[in-house]
């Protein structure tokens, strides 16, 4: 751990009302499990399993079943206290073919994936002339006249940032792309991946669609093809390609979100969350989204489990299911747990991959934040310094933001992680054990601490809600 170590010398000194938080008995422990887990894989042999023996794990295939059945055997087989299944039924989706080539005035075949939910083309394609804008306000500021009958491409260009912030502003061209274009009577849609990658794989995701809305046809292209189809349209004479795909949507699936308990000692009834979705995209193998996070959130837990005492309060490792088709597993835990978040003392989950985690945020009451001071000053070692008071918790808890649930943020480097995300490389070489054990030393120690916290972090307090809702604005 050398290379993560030497950003942090030792913890920084708090003043004695935060240092006084934790007894030195728990404070011991943290730091025993912090250490454990440097000196072990991170829980490298789960997501090496889970990629091996399972691979993509799309929601609603016979491969999500797999994986459930993989999950519950893993998380019984380590020994946890309690082990169940929480059904969870969604919309299904499944790709079988998608192909995108340029026509005129030169032709050429464009590496391509339909985006989820996509519609099938006519038997054949559509064949039309391209219209080019830059980003989505462009094409939601069009004229009518400029997009119908044509296929539209939005070529906005995703920014690498270590803290993924340029996905946000880039992914609305995926996610509502299609509904857009097809309110202007567009015939299909082409977006330049949403990913940094400079390699020849596009990549995939969902999108979301009105009710009353079209569904169009939508891929998206990789980056060098992207590049040159820009190329060729900024010369000036007409493009036309072909888009064509081959999907179909099957009835409701139900799956299931497979959960973990760690029973408390003294308050079994309130419990310290750790998520991660055990769903994929079809591409891949899901290796960094995100079976390193299941990864991370088992070692955790097995760590904890190793010790020879138990938390004061319950600890649950949550594996949440289809979340990259709509957050699906996350709503059902939300809305089973909505008369219980004042027993949910806070939700963290891994979703950025296996980058090292380089900062704590939490939104917490503020009798709680000395609490996230303290556990900080523990993972300052890991390399982790203290970040602000906005925090989602991860995707699958976004849910569990309008009750009001206290969230952490481990944040993860994500340089390249969107190098990667939603492609056909995906894939298990991209996972470092070392920084996977960094991730895992951080969520133990957060897990142990937050559970022997000495006062609730505030869940189920509407200001918690509030500023929920303030920070989604």
């Amino acid at each position: 751990m050398k290379k993560i170590l030497m950003f942090a010398l030792g913890a920084l000194l708090l003043s004695p009302a935060v240092a006084d938080l934790f007894s030195e008995q728990d404070l011991n422990t943290a730091r025993e499990l912090r250490e454990r887990a440097l000196a072990r894989d991170g829980g490298f042999d789960v997501v090496a399993d889970l990629t091996t023996r399972i691979g993509p794990r799309m929601a609603g295939t016979e491969a999500d079943a797999r994986a459930v059945a993989w999950a519950e055997s893993l998380l019984n087989e380590t020994g946890f206290d309690r082990v169940w299944l929480q059904p969870v039924t969604f919309p299904t989706w499944h790709r079988k073919l998608e192909r995108a080539v340029v026509t005129a005035p030169v032709e050429f075949d464009m590496v391509t994936l339909a985006l989820g939910f996509s519609p099938a083309t006519p038997q054949g394609g559509i064949e039309a002339e391209v219209v080019m804008f830059d980003t989505l306000a462009d094409l939601e500021a069009a004229d009518r006249s400029q997009v119908e009958g044509r296929i539209v491409f939005i070529r906005n260009r995703m920014e690498a940032a270590r803290d993924g912030s340029g996905y946000g502003p880039a992914v609305q061209a995926r996610s509502i792309g299609a509904r857009v274009a097809a309110q202007k009577g567009g015939s299909a849609l082409m977006i330049r991946s949403i990913g940094t990658s400079r390699n020849r794989f596009a990549h995939t995701g969902t999108q979301r669609f009105d009710a009353d809305t079209r569904a169009l046809p939508a891929v998206a292209i990789s980056n060098p093809d992207a590049d040159r189809l820009e190329r060729l349209i900024d010369m000036g004479e007409p493009v036309r390609a072909l888009v064509e795909v081959d999907a179909e949507f099957v009835e409701a699936y139900t799956s299931h979100n497979v959960i973990a308990e760690i029973t408390g000692a003294k308050y079994p009834e309130q419990i310290v969350a750790l998520g991660a979705h055990l769903d994929s995209w079809d591409v891949g193998t899901g290796a960094l989204d995100d079976g390193a996070g299941i990864a991370i959130i088992t070692e955790a837990g097995r760590l904890i489990l190793d010790l020879d005492r138990r938390p004061d309060r319950s600890i649950h490792i949550i594996y949440f299911a289809a979340e990259e088709i709509g957050l699906w597993g996350g709503r059902v835990w939300a809305e089973e747990n909505a008369d219980n978040f004042h027993n949910i003392q806070v939700g963290a989950e891994s979703d950025f991959g296996a980058g090292p985690i380089y900062e704590i945020a939490a939104r917490v009451s503020d009798e709680a934040w000395p609490v996230i001071e303290a556990i900080q000053n523990e993972l300052a070692p890991l390399g982790i310094a203290l970040g602000g008071r906005r925090a989602m918790g991860g995707p699958d808890f976004i849910p569990s933001a309008p009750f009001g649930m206290a969230a952490v943020d481990l944040r993860q480097d994500g340089t390249t992680y969107f190098d990667y995300h939603h492609t056909e490389n995906d894939t298990l070489d991209k996972i470092d054990p070392e920084e996977l054990a960094q991730n895992a030393a951080a969520y133990a120690v957060f897990a142990w601490l937050a559970a022997q916290s000495p006062v609730s972090f505030g869940s189920g307090e509407r200001l918690l809600a509030d500023e929920a809702a303030r920070n989604s604005e």
